[in-house]
């Protein structure tokens, strides 16, 4: 179970790297947008922060549910916020903006809380 939970990780880190990747690719554009980078990151990263938990959940560890729950809503807002957005073929400078700080706010918090 310990090779599958490493596995998991590896996806989700993936996950994040795909989609702050297909943030940062974007800083010289003049007209931003949602790419296909950002959406399947999100999605990589909210499925896998999810299978994260349910292994905690089975592991001996106590698990803060309050880190999980604030990420889990970050990670939600970040997964709508780019589906809602990908149709469009720009998007404003400010919501991309607001893209990579929810991303950059969810691995600070992954990192940083213990």
């Amino acid at each position: 179970m310990e090779v599958a939970q490493h596995i998991v990780l590896l996806l989700h880190l993936i996950g994040f790297a795909s989609l702050f990747g297909g943030f940062l690719v974007q800083m010289k554009q003049v007209e931003p947008e949602v790419n296909a980078a950002m959406l399947h990151g999100s999605y990589t990263m909210l499925v896998t922060g999810v299978a994260l938990v349910v292994f905690a959940e089975v592991g001996p560890d106590p698990v803060n549910h309050v880190k999980i729950g604030i990420k889990l809503v970050l990670a939600l807002i970040i997964t709508v916020l780019v589906v809602l957005n990908r149709r469009f073929t720009t998007i404003p400078r400010g919501l991309w903006g607001l893209l990579g700080l929810l991303t950059v706010t969810n691995a600070a918090l992954a990192v940083l809380w213990q």
